[in-house]
C-alpha cells in the first residue's frame, strides 16, 4: 500500500486541503483543526453539519499567519491572543478555548449570517473521533459505483488515504487493533468513523449533491452504524508524504 493523499484544515469545519506531507504527532497531524469558531451567546463549537458554508472557507496557517478566504471576503493576519478564556461545548465535551484578535470574526461573521469568534484550542481538543482517520480509493471507488459518480476523498476528511493494487474494498474495516507503518510514523486503528450529512455535502460548494449518507445505510444491518473509513492513534510520531509505502503489521 501507499499514501495517495494526505489532508488536514486548520480550522474545525472549513475546506480540507490536500498537503504534500503532514507530520503526525500525538495528538494527530500537526496544524490540523487547531482553531474553531464559536457562538458568543451559547458558548458552543460551531458545528459543520448546522453551518454547511463552513466548507466554503480556505484556510492555511504556516505557524505565524492565518490566511482565510471566503466568497464573501479574505484576510491575512497574525493571531493574537485576546486574553479572554472560554469553556466551550463541543459535541457534548468541554474545551477550554482562547479568543483571538484579529480580522476573521467579521469575515465569517458576514459569511455565516450569525455572530461568531475565531477561537484557537489545543491540539486534539476539537476533533471529533481519532487523531488521526483513514480512508481507501479502493472503498471510494466501490461507494461511487453504488452512487453512480466518482467520489473524492475530501467528502471524508481522511488525514489519510491509502490504495494498492491487491487492496480490497472495505478493508480497512478489519484493521481494528491492528499497527500501520506510514511513512516514518506508526498508527493504531482504534475502530470505524461513524459519519452524518456532511459527506452528502460537495467538500467545496457546500451544495448537498449525493446521498451517501442514506447508501451507507443501505449496506449496513440496522443498528450498525452509518461508518466509512476508520480512525487511529498516532502510536510512533513522525512526518508522512504522498507516496509513502504503507505496511499492515501483524
Amino acid at each position: 500500500m501507499e499514501v495517495t493523499r494526505l489532508g488536514l484544515t486548520p480550522l474545525k469545519g472549513a475546506r480540507h486541503e490536500t498537503r504534500q506531507s503532514v507530520s503526525l504527532a500525538g495528538t494527530g497531524a500537526v496544524g490540523d483543526r487547531i482553531f474553531c469558531l464559536v457562538d458568543p451567546a451559547t458558548q458552543r463549537c460551531l458545528r459543520t453539519v448546522e453551518n454547511p458554508r463552513l466548507l466554503q472557507a480556505r484556510v492555511t496557517w504556516d505557524g505565524t499567519s492565518l490566511g482565510v478566504v471566503l466568497p464573501t471576503g479574505s484576510a491575512q493576519d497574525r493571531p493574537r491572543s485576546s486574553g479572554q478564556v472560554l469553556e466551550v461545548d463541543y459535541w457534548g465535551r468541554p474545551v477550554r478555548v482562547e479568543v483571538q484578535d484579529g480580522p476573521w470574526a467579521t469575515l465569517f461573521s458576514a459569511h455565516l449570517g450569525r455572530e461568531v469568534a475565531l477561537v484557537s484550542a489545543p491540539p486534539g481538543q476539537v476533533v471529533y473521533g481519532g487523531a488521526v482517520t483513514l480512508v481507501t480509493r479502493p472503498s471510494l471507488r466501490r461507494l461511487g459505483e453504488r452512487v453512480g459518480v466518482p467520489v473524492s476523498g475530501a467528502r471524508f476528511r481522511a488525514t489519510l488515504e491509502l490504495d494498492g493494487p491487491d487492496l480490497p474494498a472495505g478493508a480497512e474495516d478489519t484493521w481494528t487493533g491492528r499497527r500501520l507503518r506510514v511513512g516514518q510514523a506508526e498508527v493504531t486503528v482504534t475502530g470505524p468513523i461513524y459519519r452524518c450529512a456532511v459527506i452528502d455535502l460537495d467538500p467545496e460548494t457546500a451544495v448537498r449533491d449525493l446521498t451517501l449518507l442514506k447508501t451507507l445505510a443501505g449496506e449496513r444491518p440496522p443498528g450498525a452504524g452509518l461508518a466509512f473509513g476508520v480512525e487511529a492513534e498516532v502510536s510512533v510520531p513522525g512526518q508522512v508524504r504522498t507516496g509513502d509505502a504503507v505496511v499492515l503489521d501483524g
